[in-house]
């Protein structure tokens, strides 16, 4: 007992509170383990060379979708551990010690208000970028509660820095797949339509912009950073986290050499990030992750970072081209799948398809046969060639519509349209697919109390926009469980369908029992009273 208590008596209050704020984060074990195998006995403190190590980034093959090379990734590796723990730990003659680590750590990795760690995210990329000789124009006004940024970015700036905490994810979870080993091989995708949501959000005049036939890394437009910093805190809110996770990563994944194995069959050495899809590309998959949280951020994070693609394409359950166009067809392949959806719909307004557009709609439940709106959450999205979160305003619940043909009934004198809807009220849907799947009709947000304000697509307008659709996928979010469920409800209506289908021929082997006599009998005298027989 007098051991223990002069123990607890020696432990000093600022260890104290680094320690229970690295509990917080349920990562004080790793961090202990992490600690013990980069730290140096004698001193007990870890050298800054050693911190640095772990969170260099090194690439044999660095690829993009587009064809065009992130060339000054290599060189932003490089100084990328420096800058981090430059910025966020405190060093001594020997190093870096047990509380500095924990505070570095909590710094980056804890608790925070988004701004903060925004804030965090643009001082690595600009002091990164400083140290690699990259001129970026940012600014900050450091004080003990607050960090106001200064300054521009130019796109090629934004696209650098989007492309980086893109890194950031994919290696994280290439880390925690493989062991505490990251693969060498990547390709970045395509994120120019995250780059021209900045410009068109940011910039004061885009009305001589062609969304679709520019180059954004090309474009000479500096876009204030302030303005970039709102613009990420409403659209992609969860980008800052791609540098939490990547830290958390490098430093509670930590393994000896002699603990490192090969990565298992179902890891892959190679991470590919060529589109399965038309429309859901990894880089489209990864703007929508960026404003989700939970199991539905990961089943769609399985398609920006794909280890699997049998079980990618589970997630897929309709798509147009190849299931059929219509909603008969969209209506066979969605039923009984209770749980997130992703609808996304390929549109275009001239002939030639040269100038289309995708926008999307995100359910937390399944489709219903109604004749009303339901749902209780949502969001739509401009996915390309800008792209843009749209997300619940909370003053209505008009999320989803869907409707088909009514069965039973011969004349309505109202009848409700028939398609699927989001936003808006019947009538005035926000957005509106007819029965066909051949057209979509796309309203401004004034006649939608459901979802915020924000346009679809570049130059939308404030009149309705008719446009053919071209393709139509829906995406299934809600994992193992809402396949298998479905896989049941479909094989149990097709037992019920067999079931009706099937005449027992025992029954009619005579004329007094056989439905031809009951008609006959019908027909000589209807107003005769039939008891059935029980």
């Amino acid at each position: 007992m007098g051991q223990s208590s002069s123990r607890e008596q020696e432990v000093s209050p600022e260890l104290r509170e680094v320690q229970s704020l690295a509990a917080s984060t349920g990562a004080l074990p790793s961090l202990q383990k992490a600690f013990s195998l980069l730290s140096d006995p004698q001193t007990k403190s870890i050298p800054i060379h050693s911190l640095q190590n772990c969170f260099n980034l090194t690439f044999e093959n660095l690829e993009s979708d587009q064809g065009v090379v992130f060339k000054e990734a290599p060189l932003l590796f490089t100084h990328l551990g420096s800058t981090i723990v430059d910025l966020f730990f405190v060093a001594d003659k020997d190093g870096v010690n047990w509380i500095e680590f924990l505070r570095g750590y909590t710094k980056c990795c804890g608790r925070s208000v988004a701004s903060t760690l925004f804030n965090n995210l643009f001082r690595v990329f600009s002091v990164t970028c400083s140290k690699a000789g990259l001129p970026v124009d940012l600014q900050f006004e450091l004080s003990d509660d607050d960090c106001k940024i200064n300054g521009s970015l130019s796109p090629h700036n934004i696209l650098m820095l989007l492309s980086i905490c893109w890194i950031f994810s994919w290696d994280s979870r290439s880390f925690k797949l493989n062991n505490g080993k990251s693969s060498g091989k990547f390709s970045l995708p395509d994120i120019s339509h995250l780059v021209l949501s900045a410009i068109e959000s940011c910039a004061e005049d885009v009305r001589e912009l062609d969304f679709w036939d520019s180059v954004v890394s090309d474009l000479d437009i500096q876009l204030p950073a302030a303005k970039i910093h709102l613009w990420a805190l409403q659209n992609i809110p969860n980008l800052a986290d791609c540098f939490q996770q990547f830290v958390h990563a490098r430093l509670c994944y930590l393994t000896t050499p002699e603990d490192k194995s090969e990565p298992s069959c179902s890891s892959a050495h190679e991470i590919s990030s060529s589109a399965i899809s038309d429309l859901l590309t990894p880089g489209r998959a990864w703007a929508i992750s960026l404003t989700l949280r939970g199991s539905i951020h990961e089943e769609i994070s399985k398609v920006c970072f794909p280890s699997d693609s049998d079980e990618t394409n589970e997630n897929l359950i309709y798509r147009s081209s190849v299931h059929g166009k219509g909603l008969n067809r969209f209506w066979s392949n969605v039923e009984g799948y209770n749980g997130p959806l992703l609808v996304l719909i390929s549109a275009s307004e001239d002939e030639s398809n040269t100038r289309r557009w995708i926008i999307g709609a995100l359910t937390h439940q399944g489709f219903e046969n109604k004749e009303v709106y339901y749902g209780t959450s949502g969001s739509l999205y401009a996915l390309s060639p800008a792209f843009h979160a749209i997300l619940s305003s909370g003053r209505e619940k008009n999320f989803v519509y869907s409707h088909l043909h009514p069965t039973g009934r011969v004349y309505d004198a109202h009848p409700k349209p028939v398609g699927v809807a989001f936003g808006g009220n019947i009538g005035n849907e926000r957005i509106f697919m007819d029965e066909d799947f051949a057209r979509v009709t796309v309203r401004h947000h004034a006649v939608d109390k459901t979802y915020q304000h924000g346009a679809l697509f570049p130059n939308q307008g404030f009149l309705p926009v008719e446009a053919s659709v071209l393709e139509v996928e829906v995406w299934g979010l809600g994992g193992k469980t809402a396949r298998e469920t479905q896989t049941s409800y479909k094989k149990r209506e097709q037992l019920f369908t067999e079931q009706r289908r099937t005449i027992d021929l025992k029954t009619f082997a005579n004329w007094e029992d056989s439905p031809e006599k009951m008609m006959m009998d019908m027909m000589s005298n209807p107003n005769a009273v039939r008891r059935e027989e029980r």
